[in-house]
């Protein structure tokens, strides 16, 4: 495991080049697809640039096997989707007017031929269904077979672009002190760490868990009006997307006033299994086997029916992808493959404990973006 500091930030073209639509093309026609519907969301900011509005107006890139790809947009978004970095593409941007069916248009302008069409993974139920009605003779499969692939492993601008991201929600962790105290809420912490995630380097605030004592124990808790007390452990986990598009995600366990022992017990045991995973990190072992590091010594430890979930799930353009690290998974990693290592002990009504990392595989390791101390940080 290796760490190293990155300034440099590279140009939105940089980070969305052309080629992705080739090779997205390419893969496509090798799974039998005859053309990709590609709504907006990951995918579509993923092949262009262009961070597009979710509107109940259609936007879609079309990405034929063969033949030039266009992107439909409403006519009232033309000028955003001109400026995005799709504008400096090449791809056609074909903008439809409100008495037009867009569905219609797309149907039109792709060959008769076209029996599979890939959609995008999120692309919303009414557009998935009206894309049936227009293509009717065009069986439906998911985009994402096909994209994911090519997602999971991320280019060095990628990488650079995360670790900009894991510096940004650092900063967040380091100022915990300043706002996590008892006497207050959970809400108005939250509220505190919100801000901070926006002022430090974020474009989105995407999640912030602040959970206190017993809600410690419930990974996905929501903030609420409790009262933070002295001796409480607290989990807090938080993460953003910057203006790059590209997502943060770190978790600290923080105790305000002093630990009980038994706590420090749990934590270490934590921090130990966490640990391992993170230097296990390499090409070639696989997801469940990365998984098992951290669970068998968890397990070992007692703990082992209190880890109620995966160990991590992949990061990049979306806070959750591909690779997810969990058992039953025989994927192998693979240099550019970015994911969190967060393995959790909670014990029911109690407390509990989670400390994460985003990771990166290198061609000979692993690289852990997340810097901030992961042992228990003690505030007063």
């Amino acid at each position: 495991m290796h760490h190293r500091t990155d300034t440099t930030t590279g140009s939105d073209q940089d980070l969305y080049p052309a080629d992705r639509l080739g090779h997205a093309r390419t893969a496509a026609a090798k799974a039998g697809l005859d053309a990709l519907l590609i709504s907006p969301g990951a995918d579509l900011r993923y092949l262009t640039g262009y961070d597009a509005m979710q509107l109940e107006r259609l936007t879609c890139l079309v990405l034929p096997a063969e033949g030039r790809p266009f992107l439909l947009v409403p006519a009232l978004e033309e000028p955003a989707a001109q400026a995005s970095p799709a504008g400096a593409l090449g791809v056609e941007i074909l903008a439809w007017q409100e008495t037009e069916d867009p569905y219609g248009v797309v149907a039109s302008r792709l060959p008769a031929s076209a029996t599979r069409v890939g959609v995008d993974n999120h692309m919303w139920a009414e557009k998935t269904l009206a894309f049936r009605a227009a293509l009717p003779r065009a069986e439906q499969g998911l985009a994402g077979t096909v994209l994911s692939v090519l997602r999971t492993r991320k280019t060095p601008r990628e990488v650079s672009a995360l670790r900009r991201a894991g510096a940004a929600i650092d900063r967040v962790h380091a100022r915990m002190g300043e706002w996590l105290r008892a006497g207050r809420t959970e809400r108005e912490v939250g509220r505190d760490i919100a801000t901070a995630i926006a002022a430090e380097g974020h474009a989105r605030v995407d999640f912030v868990i602040v959970g206190s004592g017993p809600h410690s124990a419930s990974p996905h808790h929501e903030l609420s009006d409790r009262v933070i007390q002295h001796g409480d452990p607290v989990v807090v986990d938080i993460g953003g997307t910057t203006a790059e598009g590209y997502c943060s995600d770190s978790t600290r366990v923080y105790v305000v006033g002093e630990p009980t022992e038994e706590f420090r017990r749990l934590h270490d045991v934590l921090l130990r299994a966490q640990r391992a995973q993170t230097e296990a990190v390499r090409p070639g072992i696989t997801a469940e086997q990365l998984d098992a590091v951290g669970r068998d010594l968890i397990t070992q430890a007692g703990f082992g029916a209190y880890f109620i979930h995966r160990t991590g799930h992949g990061i990049g353009l979306e806070s959750h992808e591909e690779p997810y690290i969990v058992a039953g998974s025989r994927q192998p990693l693979a240099p550019g493959m970015a994911f969190s290592i967060e393995p959790g002990i909670y014990l029911p009504d109690r407390y509990g404990a989670r400390i994460e990392d985003i990771v990166v595989c290198t061609e000979d390791g692993g690289e852990r973006l997340n810097t901030t101390d992961r042992e228990l940080t003690v505030l007063s």
